[in-house]
Formats: C-alpha cells, structure tokens, sequence
C-alpha cells in the first residue's frame, strides 16, 4: 500500500445538498397548503346577503372554513365529512392554534338552518366561541 508522502489538508466545507432538498420540500409543501386553503374559499356557493357584511379576508391568522353545501353536506379541510369528523377537525385545529382560532361557516343560502345549528353546537363542544358567518354585501 502506498502512503500518502505530504499530509494536505483540505479545508473544511458543509454540504449544502440536504439543506437545499429541504429548502425546496418546505417551498412545495407551503405552495400546496395555500393552494388547498384557498380552494376551500373559492367553492362556489351562493351566499346570503347581509347589510353589515365586512371584507375579513385577513383579520384572523387561524381560521377553520366550514362549507355548507345546498344539499346540506359539510365540507371542511377538503373534503366532505359528517359531525363526528368535523367536530374532531375543530379539537384538532384548536389545540393547533391555540383559543384564538376561528371558525367560518360558508353556508349556501339553500342550506337548511338545520344543517347549520349542529355545526355550532360542534363549535361550542370543542371550545372555539369565534365562528363567523360568510356572507355578500346587500347591494
């Protein structure tokens, strides 16, 4: 075997490769959690009109939508699910984000209040007192 004749050090260097692929998976993982948090607002219902409606699109930083749909089906986080899922999803968020959480409820004029009455009872069950109603401003 040959030994090495002058004892070179190389300086010493981090390699930058690891960091760069969680760099790049963090960019992808926040582009399609924004992506599937906007769908959820973009469902096309037909909303009520109220005369007091405000733009609060960006007042809260912690904000549970809850889509009430004609026929009376949830939807929330993406998909349909019924009470006992949404009232987990709503512990979940809540200790997530601590009390100052809110909840949306989307309800489409054609949804029955019934359908409605128990996704408040779901609020009240898992500790959030801040659900709003989306609503259209009364022209």
């Amino acid at each position: 075997m040959r030994t090495p004749t002058s004892q070179r050090r190389s300086a010493i260097a981090f390699n930058m490769t690891p960091m760069i692929d969680i760099s790049f998976l963090l960019i992808i993982f926040f582009i399609v959690s924004s992506h599937l948090a906007q769908q959820e607002v973009l469902l096309e219902l037909d909303l009520p009109d109220a005369a007091s409606a405000a733009d609060g699109a960006h007042d809260v930083e912690r904000r549970l939508v809850i889509n009430l749909l004609p026929d009376g089906s949830i939807m929330a986080a993406g998909r349909q699910v019924d009470l006992a899922q949404l009232e987990e999803l709503i512990r979940q968020e809540r200790r997530r984000a601590g009390p100052d959480v809110e909840v949306r409820i989307r309800g489409d004029r054609a949804a029955p209040y019934a359908r409605a009455a128990p996704i408040l009872v779901a609020c009240t069950k898992a500790g959030v007192w801040q659900v709003t109603f989306a609503v259209r401003p009364r022209e």
